[in-house]
């Protein structure tokens, strides 16, 4: 039952004598597993932010950067992920997938229970949650072929927009898990609070107990039914234009780790490359934007390399790479997707940094270092961004069924471009006020429109690439252009990190407003203008 040998979805008495059913159950084990990988991917920004209020004996640029990590290998990781359904089957990919993602949970929790445990363990545990970045790739290439083009928009929307509720759902119950021992002595004991914390119902004062462990142990209750899921209620496409060639689910395994290896490895390269020697880097200092270029560059080379059916089969599906839309909609979901997860991550550090502390003058010299009593409280906060981008995600999918992709995130260009000056005008005074609340509501609420624009234009680029790629070619130019998108989650956080240190937050925004600025134009050349190849698809 596993294995479906015919599937022809865009045929209507098929799809409604049989896909439909079949589609429907696959969507429906596919959204809660991605969420998992969301919540486990962006956790960091949440935990880091604990750490702080309990007095982990880190820098605040120190704890940007694990975030960074996280992002990194998480889209890296999207790379093979975007592979995966073509070389080893949907439901085979899923199961393990979502299996794999214990091993950072349980890790995470071991580690946080103990406020010594040194900084490369955090490192590499933020490496190994890279593997939940990686899952969307394989998700959404998966989804997609289970689809008629018609209701691929809506589909895809609501894959991607709900399982993205995974950083909504970690940012409001990471909080809540934290503040009890659910897990009993097997969870371990409580640390003390040395600044206020919180969750979505309130402030929790300094003094209070909490059991930070709990923001890894309490992913294991969903990981493990949800694997279970994936194995009995899942299929295996074997139809010619998805899955024709895949082996036995020992074999699909070992070609996922393979090429998952890959990924870290080129990824722990890149960062290595970046990091000082401090932490655990090479000292060079290679700017962030080579080391994206390294990274990428020679995960795609490396994993071609791999011998036998599998680099075969890569050759063939590395055709996308020949089309110049391929990198046109790159760019252009990376304005979208990757300014959502990028904010996604760096969200409440930025809220704690920011408006947590009075910045004022010390000895003649600003000090950002002085707890703000006033302050909002990050975890009250955090969750409310990407609730709003993620619900609006299907609603983005449906106007663009309706109206056109391209024109919808037109639109939502300029809204980004707008409210991410605004951001940045609010970011500016609120770092130079020793009463920096008196800022946050308006810099909160245009974050919160910055959000929603990401959202809707996420479901509006899913349906311009169903529209201007061929049934084969999509789903790779899915995961693709997901994982580049992704590096968002890499690159906002670490300019966040650099901003702060160098107290010139607002410079972060202008420069993402100067990249929708140029978005704008990229996407009115090739898909709005009279005669462009795919006008408004």
């Amino acid at each position: 039952m596993s294995d479906i040998q015919k599937w022809e979805v865009e045929n209507e008495e098929f799809w409604e004598s049989t896909g439909k059913n079949i589609a429907r159950r696959n969507l429906w084990i596919s959204i809660p597993s991605l969420l998992c990988g969301f919540a486990v991917w962006l956790y960091w920004g949440i935990i880091t932010v604990q750490m702080l209020n309990l007095g982990f004996p880190f820098e605040k640029s120190e704890l940007f950067t694990l975030a960074a990590i996280a992002g990194l290998t998480g889209a890296t990781l999207r790379i093979p992920s975007s592979f995966f359904i073509r070389l080893c089957g949907g439901r085979n990919t899923i199961f393990f997938t979502t299996a794999l993602l214990m091993i950072p949970a349980l890790g995470t929790g071991l580690a946080l229970k103990n406020p010594d445990t040194p900084f490369w363990v955090f490192q590499v545990l933020a490496l190994l949650s890279g593997l939940g970045g990686g899952n969307f790739a394989s998700s959404m290439s998966n989804i997609s072929f289970f689809y008629p083009k018609k209701q691929q928009g809506l589909a895809l929307g609501l894959n991607a927009g709900l399982g993205n509720f995974g950083v909504t759902t970690m940012q409001i119950l990471v909080p809540l898990a934290m503040t009890a021992g659910i897990f009993g002595a097997m969870g371990g004991d409580p640390l003390t609070l040395q600044s206020t914390s919180g969750t979505l119902i309130g402030k929790i004062p300094a003094g209070s107990d909490t059991w930070i462990q709990n923001a890894g142990f309490i992913w294991l209750l969903f990981l493990v039914p949800l694997a279970f899921a994936g194995w009995f209620g899942m299929n295996n496409l074997r139809s010619p234009h998805v899955s024709p060639d895949i082996g036995s689910p020992i074999t699909s395994f070992a070609t996922i780790t393979g090429m998952l290896l890959i990924g870290f490895a080129t990824a722990i390269f890149g960062l290595w490359l970046m990091l000082p020697e401090s932490a655990s880097g090479s000292g060079f200092g290679v700017p962030k934007e080579i080391v994206l270029i390294i990274v990428v560059v020679s995960t795609v080379y490396l994993l071609k390399m791999i011998p036998g059916q599998v680099g075969t089969n890569l050759s063939h599906q590395y055709q996308i790479f020949g089309n110049k839309h391929t990198w046109v909609m790159s760019v252009i979901y990376t304005m979208t997707f990757g300014s959502f997860i990028g904010f996604s991550a760096a969200f409440a550090l930025c809220i704690k940094v920011v408006f947590g502390y009075q910045h004022v003058m010390v000895d003649g010299a600003m000090s950002h270092d002085l707890n703000n009593p006033n302050g909002p409280s990050a975890l009250m906060y955090a969750w409310t961004g990407p609730f709003i981008g993620a619900l609006i995600r299907p609603v983005g999918g449906w106007i663009a069924d309706k109206v056109g992709g391209a024109l919808v995130t037109q639109l939502v260009s300029v809204v980004m471009v707008l409210s991410a000056l605004g951001v940045a005008y609010y970011l500016k005074a609120a770092y130079g006020s020793a009463t920096p609340e008196e800022y946050f509501v308006p810099f909160f609420v245009l974050f919160l429109i910055l959000f929603a624009a990401t959202g809707i234009g996420n479901g509006s680029t899913f349906r311009t690439i169903a529209m201007v790629f061929d049934k084969e070619q999509a789903g790779p130019v899915l995961g693709w252009t997901s994982a580049i998108a992704a590096y968002g989650a890499f690159y906002i956080p670490k300019v966040f990190g650099e901003q702060i240190k160098a107290t010139t937050p607002e410079y972060a925004l202008y420069g993402f407003a100067a990249f929708y600025t140029l978005c704008i134009f990229i996407n009115w050349w090739f898909y709005l203008r009279k005669g462009a190849e795919f006008h408004n698809p």
